[in-house]
Parts: C-alpha cells; structure tokens; sequence
C-alpha cells in the first residue's frame, strides 16, 4: 500500500539487510572502516587503543580467502557496466570517466596488494603479540604487555603517525569497498509501504537478483524491524520493545520506505 511522503523534518533510522554473504562481510568491513575513520583523528590512548583493535578485527573479517577476488571482480563487473552507458545522451560523459576512474584506480590499487589486506602488519611481531592478547578479556594491561603500555603514554602525535601507518595498509580495501557500495545503494529505488498489524511482506520480482534491502522508518516510533528474505520474497516484522527487555509484535499498521537494490 503506498503511502504519503513524511514529513522533511521527521528523524528516520536506516536499517540494511543483505541477501548474500558476499555483501553481509562488506557490510562488516564497511561497519569497521566507518568505526575506524571516527577513533583515528581523536587523541586520547583510549581511544586509538579501539582503533588498532578495530584495525585487528578488520583484518579477521578480511582474512577470508575470497574476498579479494570478490571484491576484484565486483569492481570489474561494475566497470562493464557503467561502461555500457557509453554514448548514452541521457548520461554525463564527464561525470561517467569520472566515476570509470574511481573503478579503474580502486582496481588497480587493490591489485596490486599482495596477500590479505593487512598482511604486511603480521611481519610485526610487536603488533602480533598485542592482537593475540586482544582476544583475552582484559589481556591488554600494563602488567602482560608493558611495551604496549608505553606506546599508549607516548606523545599523541606520534601514536598518530603509527595508526595512520598502519591502517594505510587497508586503504585499497576500504576505497574499493566504499565504491561498490554507494553504486549498490544508488540503484535503488525507495517506494514508501505500509505494514498491516506489525507484519509486511513483498514478492520479489523475478529475473533481477537483489543485493542489500535498505529499510527507513520513523524514530519516534520506537519500533525495531526484523527483516528476513531470500531471492522469493522479503517479510519485515515490526517489533516494540517491552518494559520486561523483551520485543514484542506492533499490532498497528506503519508506514515506512522499502528500498530493494541489486
């Protein structure tokens, strides 16, 4: 059912929903590297502490054997599509080099890293000992690894120019990532939906294969959307959560905007 447009000022939350593994670890990285751009540019040891264990936590998600190749042919399909609009007037010849460039470099870059994204960081042995201890509760303090600890009372700049070092060893991945992406989410087209007591569910067309659904839907709400769906069909079930901790099923009917991107 299709619903009016709401109002510019109200406050949506974005939740996203991928069909496939291959998109739910980009989604993971994408989390990771947003995580990351946010801990880098501040100056406390706190804070670049869960900045070098986000950058650890970046290279087990990406430890996957196939993901670079995922990633080198998700960029070469993309490349034979956008270049497909060739010669289209209804297309920007300047804004399409423009993007077959950021394709082409993305490509190239990541290429031409060998190994996993951070391998080069597995040479050093100081780094290592820190990411093994990082998985134990607590495994970090002063007392089992005092080099560490030193390096987090060192002068701000210069724990600064070490993460930016060493995170630079997973700029290729995260360019190329951010690519796919935003190209991903730009082909879709929102549509405003209804749900009927809590609950909507939409057939997906077939002969296109869907990537990642986008869900937007009003904060003040307060409910929480459980999203299941495969290559048939999506359901969304609108949740409330109750005063006992638990969520429970909105009986109301709730407008909110589906976007399905392939």
């Amino acid at each position: 059912m299709m619903v009016a447009a709401q109002p510019c000022n109200t406050r949506v939350i974005l939740y996203e929903y991928p069909f496939n593994e291959r998109i739910r670890t980009y989604l993971r990285l994408e989390h990771l590297f947003g995580r990351l751009s946010q801990l880098l540019p501040r100056e406390s040891a706190l804070d670049h502490h869960f900045a070098l264990i986000t950058i650890f936590e970046i290279m087990d998600v990406s430890s996957r054997a196939d993901l670079k190749s995922d990633v080198l042919k998700d960029l070469e399909k993309l490349k034979t599509h956008m270049s497909a609009f060739r010669g289209n007037p209804a297309i920007s010849e300047t804004s399409l080099d423009f993007i077959l460039g950021q394709i082409e470099t993305a490509f190239t870059q990541f290429s031409q890293q060998i190994g996993k994204p951070g391998h080069d960081l597995t040479d050093n042995e100081w780094l290592m000992s820190i990411r093994s201890r990082a998985v134990i509760p607590g495994g970090t303090c002063e007392f089992d690894l005092p080099a560490y600890h030193s390096w987090q009372q060192g002068p701000v700049a210069s724990r600064k120019a070490d993460l930016d070092q060493w995170s630079s060893t997973l700029g290729p991945l995260a360019r190329a990532l951010t690519l796919l992406m935003q190209v991903l989410r730009d082909s879709g087209k929102p549509q405003k939906v209804m749900s009927t007591a809590g609950q909507f569910q939409q057939t997906l067309p077939q002969g296109r294969s869907f990537q990642l659904l986008r869900l937007r839907i009003d904060d003040s709400l307060g409910l929480v959307p459980e999203i299941s769906g495969n290559r048939l069909v999506v359901s969304v079930r609108l949740m409330r959560p109750g005063p006992d901790g638990k969520l429970h099923t909105a009986r109301e009917e709730v407008p909110f905007e589906l976007t399905l991107c392939a």
